[in-house]
């Protein structure tokens, strides 16, 4: 039911799964393994929605429009356990149909039933044969439904990932990276806790590249459960996220470090918890500007106690003075491609149309960072997305309009890191490197 719960309330509300969840557990006062289940369900049938539509529409004797809302997520989420879970086929129709009939009746279970039955006629792989696009003739449509992408999105990622040996395969297997339930991972906060000590009270792993990550098991349940976390010594972060951030504060800057840096897009206050707490263990500050009132209010209390002053305001016309910051951190708002696999509701909003106004945006952000930072000092421009445009095409018109901007080369700053390619940027993925697909340019101002 919790798992069911998620679903409308993603379809209805335009919930982001991830808050909703949480709500939606304390509620039904799910714990442990039962909460995993709800988290793995829910989040599961999010991700593979396409995939799922495209099955079920080929079950049923009517038009998909014609299906009420409330039984296509029922539909959805009885398809996803037949599909991709080892829940017997039997267990898997009867709780959907009961969920249904307890909610619709009778006839809207029969209905519920039948399709189903017909879903489990064959495993995943024999709808992927009967459905998708022929790989030999459409490897990238191919790959989108095998995996459960939008087309658009798996075009994107075959464009960022250029060149290769074998493109279609590695194609595939970065988005089977993307569609797979993904492991937590944990920023152990500086100056808190170490990244061994968290890993010793959460049973966790520590992370093979961040020196401040922690790596929880798939299916770890509610992570608010997780003491450290509820003492504020530990926040979840991707650690793809602490690599970028941990590269700006590992680049020599011309000059001394006067410790005065800015973080331009601070919301929700992930980064900027790394970078407060880095930046007060040398006695530097912190300031922090995120345009959104809620989001503000995160940004204050992820950063509580550290020398980090947050401002409301727009970063492209921050209330900051103009060549004044040692190092400034660009995380511009984005389309959140590289990080699908945690937000599983966020690849069926998007549209390609998104990407227009969001490159206008990061491009002028960007230009407001070579602002604000002084001479001699270094602009990490991040964007948890590898969508060409978002990444090399934001870089490329803003270096045109700041010629006397040196590019640096960004593999340098992620020691032990393999994989990194011909630089001088950097694009993580999560089939190479288990992080979200966070993108990654480092300038530094020359006047």
């Amino acid at each position: 039911m919790a798992a069911l719960e998620l679903l409308t309330a993603v379809r209805t509300r335009d919930a982001y799964a991830n808050l909703a969840l949480s709500a939606i557990l304390r509620r039904y006062r799910l714990h442990d393994r039962d909460a995993a289940l709800a988290t793995e369900l829910g989040y599961g049938t999010l991700r593979a929605q396409g995939l799922l539509d495209a099955v079920i529409e080929e079950c049923t004797d009517r038009p998909m429009s014609r299906v009420e809302p409330g039984l296509l997520d029922a539909l959805r989420l009885g398809a996803y356990q037949l599909l991709r879970t080892r829940i017997p086929s039997h267990a898997a129709v009867a709780t959907t149909v009961e969920l249904v009939r307890a909610e619709a009746g009778s006839r809207a279970g029969g209905f519920v039933n039948a399709v189903l039955r017909r879903v489990g006629e064959r495993d995943e792989p024999g709808w992927v044969a009967a459905l998708a696009p022929p790989a030999d003739e459409d490897p990238v449509g191919h790959s989108a439904f095998a995996h459960s992408h939008p087309r658009w999105i798996a075009q994107a990622f075959a464009d960022a990932l250029g060149r290769s040996a074998d493109p279609a395969a590695e194609l595939d297997t970065a988005l089977a990276a993307d569609d797979a339930r993904p492991a937590v991972h944990l920023l152990a906060r500086p100056g808190e806790i170490t990244a061994a000590e968290l890993a010793l009270v959460t049973g966790g792993e520590e992370a093979p590249y961040s020196p401040y990550g922690v790596h929880l098991p798939s299916g770890s349940g509610d992570i608010g459960d997780i003491d450290a976390v509820g003492e504020g010594l530990a926040i979840v972060q991707d650690e793809g996220s602490q690599l970028v951030a941990l590269a700006l504060t590992r680049v020599p800057l011309v000059g001394d470090d006067a410790g005065r840096w800015l973080d331009l897009c601070s919301g929700p206050g992930g980064k900027a918890a790394l970078l407060g707490g880095l930046v007060a263990m040398d006695g530097g500050t912190l300031d922090a500007i995120e345009p959104s009132e809620h989001r503000a209010g995160l940004v204050r209390r992820a950063t509580d106690g550290l020398p980090v002053t947050v401002h409301q305001a727009d970063g492209r016309e921050a209330p900051l003075p103009d060549a004044a910051f040692d190092r400034v951190l660009v995380d511009a708002p984005c389309t959140g491609l590289g990080a699908l696999r945690r937000r599983p509701e966020a690849r069926w909003r998007r549209q390609p149309s998104d990407v227009a106004g969001l490159t206008a945006l990061q491009r002028q952000l960007l230009t407001a960072a070579l602002r604000h930072v002084r001479p001699g000092g270094v602009v990490a421009y991040v964007t948890c997305s590898p969508h060409l445009a978002e990444t090399a095409g934001v870089l490329a018109t803003v270096r045109r309009a700041h010629p006397k901007v040196e590019q640096l080369d960004a593999r340098e700053y992620l020691p032990g890191v393999p994989d990194l390619g011909d630089g001088p940027t950097v694009q993580l993925w999560p089939h190479r490197h288990g992080t979200d697909a966070m993108f990654l340019a480092l300038l530094r101002r020359e006047e």
